[in-house]
């Protein structure tokens, strides 16, 4: 196909999942308005003489979730073979270092931020978006109304600090209200309600039954399991 057919071919309507698609746009700090996939924007006039160039943004991209860094490799080679390095400069898989605790045992993982979407540094034209929204796995652009919506450099510094955190997020497969067994302590083996979980300090407070009463008990994350 070539570069004059990729332009004209006309946009596919995506509707992103209402529950993954607000938590995205307050993660991002975006407007309130539904997010909608886009079409092409008007050509760019290349620049006189003494105009200045048009600005590279970074703009999220949404694709099929699990397949980020298939996207991220395809759209990469198509930018090496149609020439579109001067337009598009970067791919970003946003991702973070977890500490997944289960079964009592601490797990490094790494995490996808923001499940199928990727993140494209770019200057936006007509070859540009046709470059990048014609990729095989990408379903459309993240936009308010029918346009492409840039990412504000506070929303881009604030997504890269996360990726780039010395203390890894822990995370935990149970819940508030959720029954789990002490595996460690004083306590082994009882069975309690967890009440208040701690991410900060990697404590849990777990309710157990104690000479027939409640009895708080704080404990690490380690220390307990899901039933």
């Amino acid at each position: 196909m070539s570069g004059e057919e990729e332009r004209r071919t006309p946009p596919e309507t995506y509707e992103v999942d209402e529950d993954t698609l607000e938590a995205l746009l307050q993660e991002l700090a975006l407007e309130e308005e539904p997010a909608r996939v886009e079409e092409a924007p008007p050509p760019v006039a290349a620049p006189a003489g003494g105009e200045a160039v048009p600005e590279r943004t970074w703009y999220v991209v949404h694709c099929y979730a699990g397949a980020e860094h298939k996207v991220k490799h395809n759209l990469e080679q198509r930018i090496a073979s149609m020439g579109m390095g001067h337009k598009i400069f970067n791919i970003v898989v946003p991702e973070e270092e977890e500490i997944e605790i289960k079964e009592g045992k601490k797990r490094p993982v790494r995490r996808r931020i923001y499940p199928g979407y990727i993140l494209v540094e770019m200057i936006m034209d007509e070859d540009s978006w046709a470059v990048v929204r014609n990729t095989p796995g990408v379903t459309g652009f993240v936009g308010m109304g029918s346009r492409p919506t840039p990412l504000r450099p506070e929303e881009v510094q604030a997504i890269f600090k996360r990726m780039e955190a010395k203390s890894p997020r822990i995370r935990v497969t149970f819940r508030p209200g959720q029954k789990v067994r002490i595996t460690e302590g004083p306590f082994a083996d009882f069975v309690g309600i967890v009440d208040e979980i701690d991410p900060d300090k990697a404590k849990v407070r777990v309710l157990v039954s104690f000479f027939g009463r409640e009895t708080p008990v704080e404990l690490d994350f380690t220390q307990v399991e899901k039933i």
